[in-house]
């Protein structure tokens, strides 16, 4: 091979390197397994959303999808984690609206969950409730909040603990439905339904899926969802929103997929993408639906605007509660 040869061969081969380049790097995500870590225990809904769809998700992706839990603190031990891992799409956080929580609720943070940790998308929402004794006198959302205005300082709301999303979401009803009513808050569900069944409590604001054997057992019964769509199989259960000067109210349970920041925008495309595909399989969204979860995938940016939005009301609806940071 003369030496002009070579000349055009390297050319060649540069010129190569520049166009298909990104492509060819694309192919090389992923490398290894996975990893989601969640800030919850094994076995919860956090938990198994997260292995349901991961494990659509490693079919796509060619690569093992393993899951850590790292329960505690928050959350904040789990997202710590991730956003020191190295940004190659190769460890991933298992966000949720407690992440936004925890911007409000604590003084200070090690990380920012706006710039230290980049959004991927969004698995699936859940529905919070406003419940009563299936003995209780109220029979609509409207009854309730009538004799509420009709009686202050007379209604209590149970709710489990200080900060949690079920806390939060019951002071900014009780704010937004102008109630001078009490939130008190117990360690854990079993006693909220205990409270409530036994009367010491006259409503409860809980996520919907652990409540359903109680309201197939006719011990409880929901009056109303706060989010935006009335569950399929409770047609008489209304949404918060159809109150006169509620319109507005929406509040949902998430979880969703984040990456650490600067990890590559062809990955955060490539993941999300795979998101889509296990989140849009049928297998996959009934094994959802049957944890009370509705799959829904969403767009990195839109991720994003929700975080945002939640972070702002959660740490308002916070410092009206009077609740003490941490």
């Amino acid at each position: 091979m003369t030496m002009f040869s070579r000349f055009l061969l390297q050319l060649l081969s540069a010129a190569l390197f520049w166009v298909c380049g990104p492509s060819l790097a694309q192919t090389d995500f992923p490398s290894k397994p996975i990893k989601i870590v969640v800030p919850f225990g094994a076995g919860g809904v956090a938990d198994l959303t997260a292995r349901t769809v991961a494990q659509k998700m490693s079919e796509g992706l060619g690569q093992v999808i393993v899951i850590e839990n790292k329960p505690g603190a928050g959350g904040i031990a789990a997202a710590e984690a991730v956003v020191k891992a190295e940004p190659d799409g190769h460890t991933l956080f298992l966000m949720s609206n407690g992440t936004a929580v925890s911007a409000g609720l604590f003084k200070k943070l090690p990380f920012d969950p706006q710039r230290d940790l980049t959004p991927v998308s969004l698995l699936g929402q859940f529905d919070l409730a406003v419940l009563v004794p299936e003995s209780s006198p109220h029979k609509t959302l409207s009854d309730l909040l009538a004799w509420g205005r009709a009686n202050p300082g007379k209604m209590n709301l149970g709710t489990i603990n200080i900060g949690s999303t079920q806390h939060l979401a019951a002071e900014l009803f009780r704010s937004q439905a102008n109630l001078i009513a009490q939130v008190i808050p117990y360690n854990g569900t079993p006693a909220v339904i205990n409270a409530l069944r036994g009367g010491q409590i006259d409503a409860a604001v809980e996520i919907l899926g652990p409540m359903r054997p109680q309201i197939q057992a006719r011990a409880v019964r929901a009056l109303a969802v706060m989010g935006d769509t009335r569950p399929a199989d409770l047609p008489g259960v209304a949404l918060v929103s159809s109150q006169p000067g509620m319109s507005q109210f929406n509040v949902a349970s998430w979880n969703a997929l984040a990456a650490p920041a600067r990890t590559p925008a062809a990955v955060i495309a490539r993941l999300n993408m795979e998101a889509k595909n296990a989140l849009n399989h049928p297998d996959v969204k009934k094994r959802l639906a049957d944890l009370n979860v509705t799959a829904k995938h969403s767009s990195p940016d839109s991720l994003g605007r929700l975080l945002d939005a939640d972070m702002a009301r959660w740490s308002d609806v916070i410092q009206k509660a009077g609740i003490s940071r941490q």
